[in-house]
């Protein structure tokens, strides 16, 4: 039979290495805006979400001047978000010349200064000021193209580099974490990143920008109240700032991604089984049926 004192030495080492391992585990989710304990997580699940800005009901978002998508890439350019990443595991950071070259579709071209003893022909380039034209007439000799009174010279963007623009990004993907609190017994979205992506028409593909903390964002929206204005186009007096539409779900979000074991979104699923491609979208609004169910049976519950 053991010594009493060595069941005690035992069970007072074991209890601090369960505390140990405890303390090892952060308890609150640094990325989280309004972050909810581990030990309240009675349900979660992580959720990948895309939202399609040119959609009516996403058009709040995506107002004239007044693009989500705008004022992002305004406060990434100023600074004031500090970070973009390569995924969503928010660990990889990239350089600001890599996010702004993936928004680069055509390189521009050197276009020659203006010459005034120069000839030039109708569809010959110069550039003067900064600014390039073009010349519409033939023996254009002499003519200064910022003062051309008779249209011998027009504005032209040749030469130029083609870059996207805020309303070319019509598309972004949310990761959150859908998480059932069971001390407040209510289910939480939580918006962990945003993804800005825009259709390459030159290729036909979805490029993606880069992954942004929305608890970056979530600042940001906040500091520039009238900027961040998701547009009602019912009720004016209602308009809301971009954190709180989202908080309040204001948008159409189509489920991409469950998580999963395989790390596979819902269409790849469909498609490594030879499943035809509406299958996956009908899936997907599945998936969004039983996330409804789980959260009525966990009130249930």
């Amino acid at each position: 039979m053991l010594n009493p004192r060595i069941i005690s030495c035992l069970l007072v080492v074991l209890v601090i290495g369960v505390a140990s391992a405890q303390e090892d585990i952060p308890q609150y989710n640094p990325n989280s805006v309004d972050p909810i304990p581990r030990y309240e997580h009675l349900f979660k699940l992580r959720v990948w979400r895309v939202i399609d800005l040119n959609e009516k009901q996403n058009k709040g978002f995506f107002s004239n001047n007044g693009e989500i998508t705008r004022l992002i890439l305004k406060a990434y350019n100023s600074g004031e978000i500090a970070f973009s990443y390569k995924d969503d595991s928010l660990k990889q950071t990239q350089t600001k010349d890599e996010f702004l070259g993936k928004m680069v579709l055509a390189e521009g071209e050197m276009i020659a200064a203006w010459d005034a003893r120069a000839y030039y022909y109708t569809g010959d380039p110069v550039s003067f000021n900064g600014v390039n034209y073009e010349s519409t007439v033939d023996n254009n000799i002499g003519i200064n193209p910022s003062t051309a009174r008779n249209g011998e010279w027009q504005p032209t963007q040749r030469g130029r580099a083609i870059t996207v623009s805020p309303r070319d990004i019509t598309r972004i993907t949310i990761m959150e974490d859908v998480i059932f609190d069971r001390r407040r017994s209510r289910l939480y979205y939580d918006i962990q990143a945003v993804k800005l992506e825009f259709l390459n028409e030159n290729g036909g593909f979805w490029q993606a920008l880069g992954w942004f903390k929305y608890k970056d964002l979530e600042k940001v929206f906040r500091n520039h109240p009238a900027e961040a204005v998701w547009f009602n186009r019912q009720n004016t007096a209602e308009n809301k700032n971009f954190a709180d539409a989202l908080i309040l779900r204001l948008f159409k979000g189509v489920i991409e991604k469950i998580e999963n074991p395989d790390d596979l979104r819902i269409e790849d699923i469909y498609t490594a089984n030879g499943r035809p491609y509406f299958e996956s979208v009908w899936a997907r609004e599945w998936a969004e049926i039983q996330l409804m169910e789980k959260e009525h049976n966990l009130w249930e519950y």
